[in-house]
């Protein structure tokens, strides 16, 4: 009987495979905070205070707006696509005696588009109380989306699902020290939830049982009830949730060097969450009786931990009024995601098994924009922009079918109405085009390789409501 490394079998390693990819991609990270903005492609946002969601991009904002009470509440409908077409994926090649054309052969599924719509909302306060103090609070969703993929595709071992939630509250106050300089800061209580599901391909998993446990009678059994590698039909499943409440700060300068020209400066801090959560095992009736059988403990229900270490961003923009029609914008943000080096995730019990160690070497992503904004009259506002969004993902190696990321070019317009005195509405589209994007992960873990091409895209729609009274 050929002997099987455990080791390189999905089912040594569910959990790694579940948490391989960062739920925290450049792709979940949601710049969508502003109704207003979307029509610039957030050209100049550290820059710009047009409504109390300005306080987001650099707390400075909120002394630049008029004395009162200022409101924005929106929602923004983010619809990605994320289409693979396979090009050579397989099983781990030790099922197949090293036979690498076998184990393509094995790999079974379909192609599948893991992109799904959501709308991400958001609601800012702020109140400027004098000529000099501000403040304000917001809450709203600042990393989120997520891939969703149908049970019989074909990268089903490494994803079938991936949810992140964070839901933040900032409260924040700015100071304006003079005609020139106008500084704020605020403090970040953020939640994030994440919910991480993938297939287990039971045929293979009860074949590395009874390799590690060299037992003729027990894989006998495996080839009697599981007589297929990588059947969507007997898949058993898995799934990880976690949770935690962590806490930040976001800190803003704005310098007025003409009456004209604003630079803004921004910095939010990183985030580290310490995730607390379960893994569920749901395992098929064919592969229980094995497991059983053998007495292993590493499918049962149980207790984990993990660290999720959201980046730092760091903004420079530039808003200058040409004349009484036109302002041009321009903002260059840095995210350092540099910080993702590795993921660890590991029981929480008494044994405090590691289950994963998954090397990541992200890097710093630079995103740059420009934008302009006209006003046609009193009650109206044109708005254009375009971005060059860069992915923090090297390599086709490293990409992931949790977050098929890659460089992303925004095309954005949108518009400013006055509805009456102190109330208004902001409307933007922005479509993100991507080039086509090669993934060719395999598992350190498992041996299972997803290669192929995803052909991704983007559309946005954003609606804001302000009132300021």
């Amino acid at each position: 009987m050929t002997r099987l490394p455990s080791k390189t079998l999905l089912a040594v390693s569910l959990a790694a495979a579940l948490f391989h990819s960062s739920v925290y991609a450049a792709g979940f990270a949601l710049i969508e905070q502003s109704g207003s903005g979307a029509g610039n492609a957030y050209a100049g946002a550290a820059a710009v205070a047009e409504d109390a969601a300005s306080g987001w991009f650099n707390p400075a904002n909120l002394a630049e707006l008029p004395k009162g009470m200022h409101i924005s509440a929106a929602g923004h409908l983010i619809a990605p696509k994320a289409k693979f077409t396979n090009k050579g994926s397989w099983v781990n090649p030790a099922l197949t005696g090293g036979n690498f054309d076998k184990a393509k052969e094995a790999m079974l599924g379909k192609n599948d588009d893991g992109g799904h719509a959501k709308v991400i909302p958001h609601a800012f306060f702020s109140k400027t109380f004098n000529d000099h103090f501000s403040a304000g609070v917001g809450m709203n969703v600042p990393f989120g989306l997520g891939t969703k993929y149908d049970e019989d595709w074909i990268g089903r071992y490494l994803a079938l699902q991936s949810d992140i939630t964070t839901i933040n509250i900032n409260p924040a106050v700015a100071y304006k020290l003079n005609d020139k300089f106008t500084i704020g800061a605020g403090v970040n209580v953020q939640y994030m939830e994440v919910v991480l599901k993938s297939s287990i391909d039971s045929s293979a998993t009860c074949l590395s049982i009874a390799s590690a446990a060299n037992n003729g009678d027990i894989l006998a059994q495996c080839l009697a009830r599981l007589p297929k590698l990588a059947n969507a039909a007997t898949d058993s499943k898995a799934t990880i949730t976690g949770d935690d409440v962590s806490y930040g700060y976001n800190l803003g300068m704005i310098y007025k060097p003409t009456p004209k020209t604003k630079i803004g400066i921004s910095h939010r801090s990183k985030i580290d969450h310490d995730l607390e959560g379960d893994v569920d095992y749901d395992i098929n009736a064919a592969l229980q009786p094995v497991i059983t059988a053998v007495g292993t403990t590493r499918f049962n229900d149980g207790n984990v931990t993990a660290a999720a270490n959201l980046p730092a961003t760091t903004s420079l923009s530039v808003a200058h009024q040409l004349n009484d029609k036109v302002e041009v914008l321009g903002d260059v943000t840095r995210t350092g995601w540099s910080s993702f080096e590795r993921l660890t995730v590991k029981r929480d019990d008494a044994t405090k098994t590691l289950v994963t160690d998954v090397n990541q070497d992200w890097k710093d992503s630079n995103r740059y924009a420009l934008g302009v904004n006209y006003q046609k009259n009193d009650n109206l506002k044109l708005r254009a922009g375009v971005a060059l969004d860069k992915t923090p993902i090297k390599s086709a190696q490293l990409r992931t079918a949790r977050t098929p990321d890659n460089d992303r070019t925004w095309v954005a317009v949108g518009a400013t109405y006055k509805l009456a005195k102190g109330m208004s509405v902001d409307v933007g589209y922005a479509h993100l085009f991507t080039d086509e994007t090669p993934i060719d992960n395999t598992s350190s873990d498992n041996g299972y390789a997803l290669r192929g091409l995803y052909d991704s895209s983007v559309d946005i729609v954003s609606a804001q409501f302000n009132w300021s009274f």
